[in-house]
């Protein structure tokens, strides 16, 4: 498909291996099947090609090659091109933490001297372009959590002025497989970045309800939809007060304090709902059933955002 792009930008540079020449003024596209690469300059694509192709190869561009840290090209060079692991294979599992940057401009280095500050141990860090990249930790260093997460994303704002969004990944062996690991989960932040814009902390349990919401045959989202549609859409509040409550354990208390209402408040609430439904909250299966309906309800009414 890459010699049909070419046909298509005449300019374009085709080669079975990455261009050694600097690609300040072109969009580098990988394919990963093919193991070829495709240059095509900026100026000859739109942001709406640029979508397109970034939909089936992946985009490098602009990256700061020079910046990275001997382990952090290796570690580059096993992910994104599919090399062999050149370096030493960990006894302990490790995880990804993907990044994606917002805003300003930065300074790398400072970025990443912040980015270490949170962690009590060394980090690798890989960039994969100008605006993203990945953290590498080791197991037996982990040292944040969600909730730290989130403090070093408003920190980040505060300090650069600039939105930091991380996915974090499992904890995985050092395999070959592990490469491929790495990609589902950049799949996932991928598709939680197009829906959910004011997240800015992804996990695998957050963000699959949506994807599997959103590749429901459309008969089974119909049927989910019309268990819930009509008491979400006379009621405006109805939606993020249950949301807000399946998301805290069906907890009562912290939900009403969460939305700033009385418990008798989300009492009445959650019986009109069951009322309208016929759903009771307070079972599992009925709560799970609701759940992945107002994930469905959800994708409805805010359509995937394109880069």
């Amino acid at each position: 498909m890459l010699n049909k792009l070419v046909s298509l930008y005449p300019n374009a540079i085709f080669s079975p291996n990455k261009p050694a020449f600097p690609l300040h003024n072109f969009h580098l596209f990988f394919d990963e099947n093919q193991k070829d690469w495709l240059a095509i300059e900026k100026k000859e694509l739109s942001e709406k090609e640029i979508s397109i192709l970034k939909t089936f190869y992946t985009l490098v561009e602009d990256l700061p090659l020079d910046s990275m840290t001997s382990s952090g090209q290796k570690w580059y060079d096993f992910l994104f091109l599919n090399r062999q692991l050149a370096f030493p294979v960990s006894e302990s599992p490790l995880r990804f933490i993907q990044f994606q940057i917002e805003g300003k401009s930065f300074e790398k280095t400072e970025l990443e001297f912040a980015l270490k500050g949170f962690f009590s141990d060394d980090i690798t860090i890989i960039w994969e372009s100008a605006t993203s990249g990945v953290i590498v930790e080791d197991k037996n260093h982990s040292s944040m959590n969600e909730k730290e997460f989130i403090a070093l994303a408003e920190t980040l704002e505060s300090d650069f002025y600039i939105k930091a969004f991380f996915f974090l990944g499992k904890y995985h062996e050092v395999t070959d497989d592990i490469r491929n690991q790495f990609h589902s989960e950049k799949k996932y932040f991928d598709f939680g970045r197009s829906i959910q814009s004011r997240t800015f902390i992804f996990t695998f349990e957050r963000v699959f309800p949506l994807y599997l919401a959103f590749f429901l045959p459309e008969d089974l989202k119909k049927l989910l939809m019309d268990t819930i549609s009509d008491v979400l859409r006379e009621d405006p509040e109805m939606f993020s007060t249950i949301m807000v409550f399946l998301e805290n354990n069906l907890n009562a208390s912290l939900t009403a304090k969460k939305l700033y209402i009385h418990r008798n408040t989300l009492q009445y609430r959650l019986d009109k709902f069951s009322d309208k439904t016929g759903i009771q909250l307070k079972d599992f299966a009925g709560a799970f059933t609701v759940f992945l309906a107002c994930q469905v309800f959800f994708l409805s009414n805010n359509p995937i955002q394109h880069a």
